[in-house]
This record gives structure tokens, sequence and C-alpha cells, in this order.
């Protein structure tokens, strides 16, 4: 239902009506006397300064004003009448936009005689009431490190000091790494983009070049150097690029060569760099990074626990420009994230391809959070200090062994302070609700052993399916903890 509103300072008539999830629009009457004063001060001001032939600075007619700077003046009426009431409007009716409007100004004229009307849409932010804070049940599963979790751990290490060796003649294989000359063509657009020399890791679900590709694996395990593969992929409207965002993109890889990660030897160099005598002290120190983990990995669940309850009782909907151009704004906050947890740079960057090619109802449900916790915020009056924040980004870079002011100032340059903060204050409303909640333990539950999968192998192309390209559904799936 419409809401009308006058305001007694500017006399302009606002009318407020829903536009949508999260959107309302405004109308806007600006009446005819509101516009004559707007003039006829305009005027004032510019007779007091313009020079005019023939008459002293200050006494030029209004006439002559108008002749000469009739169509110049006009458009400064229009731009602050625009500017103003659009702004008055939107404080008066308490509108909690998430932007500024869009107002095309060029498309509004001033009219001669009477008031002048416009429109324009805004995204506000959705209201919704939260459920009960107090009591929230959570499961809390018992972790222990066992001797299996340090032997993996410690193969891992291995492989991120190996070093990436040609495949001399022989076929790609699952998490080899190709360098490849790739073409790409996205529907609307005229021109291909070429990419040379580029590297792409051969996984479910990759990337060539800034284009999600789900399996991949399928499309190249099997291919040789000199060979070309080619697909079509459909990229999430949600995407964090805007050039390709819901787009057809048609991808040909060239593969030029093949390397395979071979894991470094376990010998005193690999020991040293990870500051270990001996065997037996890296196995100490890899049982004390694996308590910290589970630790974190304990809390972690609880933390998910705590969104789905918050997601599965509070409902509201979002228009789909939303949650695209609040994209590259949670990637932000999911890096950061991340970042706070310790990550490895490797380990980083493999979660975040994931989360680029994050589907829309993933994007959603993370924009949602965002809007619940900062209710919880305020309502449990919860914020981040300046000290409080420096002690944050003062750990960070501890893990990452860099000097905290350098780090912040990092920060600031890039953008992401703002975002490391709305995390930091989000894990204190976390922290606050989980003082409450109802914490029951329970026992982890028991992986059954799966049979060993076959080596995947993939037949050889015929001459036909090379040149026909193979078509990719790109369903993005939710990334789960191991």
């Amino acid at each position: 239902m419409a809401e009308e509103q006058q305001s007694v300072a500017s006399k302009n008539i606002v009318v407020i009506e829903e536009a949508g999830a999260c959107k309302k629009k405004v109308c806007v009457e600006i009446p005819e006397e509101v516009i004559k004063d707007a003039t006829d001060e305009q005027y004032d001001s510019l007779r007091k300064d313009a020079v005019v032939p023939g008459f002293r600075k200050g006494r030029a007619p209004r006439q002559l004003l108008e002749k000469r700077f009739g169509k110049e003046t006009t458009e400064q009426v229009k731009l602050k009448l625009l500017a103003d009431a659009s702004d008055s409007a939107i404080k008066d009716n308490d509108l909690n936009v998430l932007r500024d409007p869009d107002i095309d100004f060029e498309k509004i004229e001033l009219p001669a005689a009477g008031p002048l009307k416009f429109d324009f849409e805004v995204e506000v932010r959705p209201e919704f009431d939260l459920p009960q804070l107090e009591g929230i049940e959570v499961k809390k599963t018992k972790l222990e490190v066992t001797d299996e979790q340090i032997n993996r751990e410690i193969e891992q290490l291995q492989k991120w000091s190996g070093v990436w060796t040609p495949r001399q003649g022989q076929e790609v294989e699952l998490d080899d790494q190709i360098i490849a000359d790739a073409i790409l063509k996205a529907d609307g657009t005229e021109e291909e983009e070429k990419l040379d020399n580029i590297e792409i890791y051969v996984r479910q679900n990759g990337f060539v070049g800034a284009i999600p590709v789900e399996k991949l694996d399928e499309l190249l395990v099997g291919a040789k150097a000199g060979e070309t593969r080619q697909t079509s992929v459909k990229v999430p409207k949600t995407y964090f690029r805007e050039e390709y965002r819901g787009k057809k993109v048609d991808v040909q890889i060239t593969i030029k060569d093949i390397k395979w990660l071979k894991p470094a030897a376990l010998n005193e160099d690999l020991l040293k760099r990870f500051g270990a005598e001996d065997e037996n002290e890296l196995r100490e120190k890899m049982r004390d990074t694996l308590q910290s983990r589970l630790e974190t990995q304990q809390r972690t669940e609880m933390t998910e626990q705590i969104y789905k309850y918050m997601l599965d009782n509070v409902k509201f909907d979002l228009p789909v420009d939303i949650v695209a151009d609040q994209a590259t704004m949670l990637l932000q906050r999911q890096y950061s994230s991340l970042t706070s947890r310790g990550l490895g740079r490797e380990q980083i960057e493999e979660q975040m391809e994931q989360l680029r090619a994050g589907s829309e109802q993933q994007a959603k449900e993370q924009l949602k959070t965002f809007f619940i916790m900062d209710k919880i915020a305020e309502k449990l009056d919860i914020d981040v200090s300046e000290e409080e924040l420096n002690g944050h980004i003062a750990q960070l870079a501890i893990q990452r062994g860099q000097r905290p002011e350098r780090m912040r100032e990092e920060m600031v340059r890039d953008g992401s302070l703002s975002q490391f903060r709305l995390q930091a204050r989000e894990n204190k409303c976390i922290a606050k609700l989980l003082e409450s909640a109802k914490i029951t333990e329970i026992e982890p539950e028991k992986k059954t052993k799966k049979p060993p999968k076959p080596k995947k192998t993939a037949k050889k192309a015929t001459t036909a399916e090379k040149k026909r390209p193979t078509k990719h559904k790109t369903t993005a799936k939710k990334k789960t903890d191991e």
C-alpha cells in the first residue's frame, strides 16, 4: 500500500510504494512554487557575479540573464532540485537504502510551468524479526588426532614442497598442471579473448583463465601435448566478473606442456624447512598443528549450526541484482575468514576457486547471513573497537610473518579492512550466542572405508569428437569440510 508523506521543509510530495523484494519505488512531486523559488535564488546568485557588457556587476536585468545563461541555469536548478528532493525523500521516510538511487538526470526535464514529477527505485535492507537468541541447541563433536591424520599431513607437506615435473610423451592425469593456450568466446561479444601459456590445474572444478569450468578433469584427462579440447560453460548469474556473469562461454584449450607434482623427499632439508631435527619431532609438530585445527573445526561446526538455525528461522527475499552486485564483497569477506584461520596460500586459493563458482543459492544464503548477523550485532550492542581490530590484525600478521602495521596499511589500500572488521564483529556475535547455547557433546561419525576408485582414464577423442564442443552445465556444489 502506498504511503504518502509531505515534508514541511521542502514542501515536496513524496509517495513510497512497494516495488518487489527489498525494493521501494519513490515518487516525488516538486511543487511549482519550489521550482520558482529555486530558480529565483539561482538568478540572484548569478546576478552578483555575472559580467554582462553595458551593465555594472550585479545590475544586469533578469531578462538578459535568462537570455544569456538560461539553458545552463535551468540545468543547474534541475540538478539541485533532483538531488535535494531524492536525498530528502530517503531521509524523511527513513529508507535504509543499500546504495544510492540510480536516477537518469538527463531524461528528466524541468517543466516551463507546473510541478516537476519524477520517480526512482532504491534497494533497501530487508525487514524481518530475529528468532530466539538464547538457548540455541548446538552439537559439539569430540575430535582427536590420529596417526593416520599425521601421516596424511606429512604427505601434504611433501606435496607442497614438491616440484612440478614434465610428463614427457604421456597423457594428462588428474591433478596435473598443464601449460596451454586458451581462447574464450562469451555470448554477445564479437572478439575472442586469447590467453597464452596459462597454467591450468586438472581438477573436477577448475578454471581456464577467469572462467570456472565444471568437470574440467573429464575434459582434459587422457589428452596429450598438442591436442585441443573444447567445451561450453554457463557462468553463474552471481559470478564476481561482471563481463561473464550469466553468459554462455565457449572455451578452447590447446595443450602445450603437461606436468605432474613430484613430492619432496622426507630428508634433512625438508625437516629443517619445518624446524624439526628428525621425523619424530616433525610428527609432534604436526600433532600440535592438527589439534589446533580440530579445535578450530569444532568451532566452525558449531558456528555453521548457528548460521543454519538463523537461516531456517528467518525468512525474507532478495532480488537477483543485489545478490550479483554483492558477490565481490562476499568473496572479500570469505578471503578474510580463511586468512584469519591461518590457512596456507594454496589452501586458500583452492577454496576461493570453489567460492568464485558458487551458485546463486549460496550467494543468497551468504547475503542473508550478513543481514541477520548485522541485526544481531545491533540488538546485542556488539561492535569491534580499534584496539580489538588491531589485536586481530596482529594475530594474523604473526601467522603470516608480517609486521601488523604493514598488514593494516595493505588492508586499507586493497579495501579489505572494512570486511575484516565485519568478520571480527560477526565472530563476536557467534561467541556471544554460543555462551548461552545448549551444547551437547557427541561422538564423531564413523567413516566406512570405501573401495579404492579405479584410475580415471578418458577414451581418446575421435576427430569428430575433437571438433564438436562438449557442453557442461555449471551447477556449483557446496564445499564440505573433510
